[in-house]
């Protein structure tokens, strides 16, 4: 799963999303979400079920009534933050007694008995799946019970409800498109705390565009684990389990795409994330032949070594990669590049790593996510390999990975010197 791997930062400093309500009366809602886009998506399908319940939102967790912290699973130091966040939140309750404080997403099945049972730091464990459960989630903890729901669902994708976008800029918004993961990556938790597979009716997702470019957003993202891989048929069936026929009737990605590029020429596409063995041509015809389809593709690699790739249950080879590398360049010769790389995977060798360094000069990343491998629990990789590669030799890895591509963004940028662009102002950046 790629979108996971897509943290805010290396460090997962946690980033509130949160909107203050014009509604005045009520009691406050405070969420903060952490990790990648679609938690933070996430986030805005919860506030759009609690606000139609009466809630409304506040800056300030210490006047909240209720406090959910939206979680990541892909690495330990985004439980440790999480931790140390639910321990502030629990001394609101010394001045307000009945607040409530729950957990969502990624992290809530796996721990669910610590967070509620040992550790006592929040009253609700709520699943990605379970969002629509909330009311009686929150009636039950109000009433002293424990309340959980941590079902996954081979059905649910949210898509009759209208996100509260809770961004501050008002210029850029996330849509889901499809969720869940079938890409059963070895290091990977997300088949495991979001489930199956399933793709979002397109029209629903084309109205979204729509309505966001109405309500004056200039800019949409469209999300999921794997956006190649999305296939809508219409009839609820598994892609593995459609007729030829079937095949030919549903909306593939790149069909999709072009709806959501044909809402407004002035409405700016982008999405998030590929997956390299996914990724075919007519996807990149698509954004050669519509200018507001911006020419930017995150394709993770995690690594350049073939050997490493198997271990990692890629389902691709460094050559299969490089050939999608070469179909960008050809179709779309502008386009930007970006990945996510993991340094130091269970019995990586120097000459493994070596080929990864190859490959980022090969590509010309213009950036990159960069991490050392955390072994997650469930996964493929902790079953089945060691996590043998020394936390020094790790560093040392992720050190170099991070140099190169330092040298190779700095040659994207100088590469732009000259050249003119249409840019979307967001705000003032933190410097002005």
């Amino acid at each position: 799963m790629e979108l996971e791997t897509k943290i805010i930062d290396e460090s997962i400093q946690g980033q509130a999303l949160m909107l203050e309500s014009k509604l005045q009366g009520g009691k406050k809602l405070f969420l903060e979400s952490y990790g990648c886009q679609m938690n933070f998506s996430d986030s805005e399908i919860v506030a759009s079920i609690l606000i139609d319940k009466g809630y409304t939102t506040t800056q300030n967790y210490k006047e909240a009534d209720l406090i959910f912290v939206n979680t990541c699973a892909i690495r330990d130091n985004a439980e440790n933050r999480v931790r140390q966040r639910l321990q502030d939140y629990k001394k609101v309750k010394k001045t307000n007694p009945g607040a409530l404080i729950g957990v969502l997403g990624c992290m809530a099945e796996r721990l669910k008995a610590q967070f509620l049972e040992q550790e006592k730091l929040v009253d609700m464990v709520v699943g990605p799946d379970a969002y629509r459960d909330l009311p009686n989630l929150i009636e039950q903890a109000g009433g002293g019970q424990k309340a959980i729901n941590v079902i996954l669902s081979k059905e649910e994708t949210y898509a009759d409800i209208a996100p509260v976008r809770l961004d501050k800029n008002g210029v850029s918004a996330f849509v889901s498109i499809m969720r869940g993961c079938d890409n059963m990556c070895s290091f990977c938790v997300v088949p495991f705390t979001r489930g199956r597979e399933r793709s979002r009716d397109p029209e629903s997702i084309v109205r979204e565009c729509y309505e966001a470019f109405e309500a004056g957003y200039r800019e949409v993202t469209l999300l999921g684990q794997n956006v190649d891989s999305y296939l809508y048929s219409g009839g609820g069936l598994k892609k593995e389990k459609l007729t030829e026929e079937q095949r030919a009737n549903s909306t593939n990605f790149a069909q999709l795409m072009e709806k959501v590029a044909l809402v407004n020429p002035d409405l700016r596409v982008r999405f998030s994330t590929s997956h390299p063995k996914d990724m075919t041509d007519d996807v990149l015809q698509v954004m050669a032949k519509y200018e507001n389809i911006c020419n930017n593709i995150h394709l993770p690699v995690q690594s350049g070594s073939s050997n490493v790739l198997s271990r990692m249950n890629r389902g691709y080879t460094r050559e299969w990669y490089l050939n999608r590398v070469d179909a960008i360049k050809r179709i779309i010769p502008d386009c930007g590049i970006s990945t996510d790389i993991i340094a130091g995977f269970c019995s990586e060798t120097e000459d493994e790593h070596s080929e990864t360094l190859s490959l980022m000069k090969l590509v010309g990343y213009d950036f990159a996510f960069m991490f050392s491998y955390s072994e997650r629990p469930k996964t493929l990789a902790e079953r089945k390999y060691k996590d043998d590669v020394p936390d020094e030799v790790k560093k040392r890895r992720l050190q170099e990975i991070v140099d190169m591509q330092r040298k190779l963004s700095e040659e994207s940028t100088k590469r732009q010197v000259g050249h003119m662009h249409k840019v979307l102002i967001e705000g003032f950046s933190k410097k002005s």
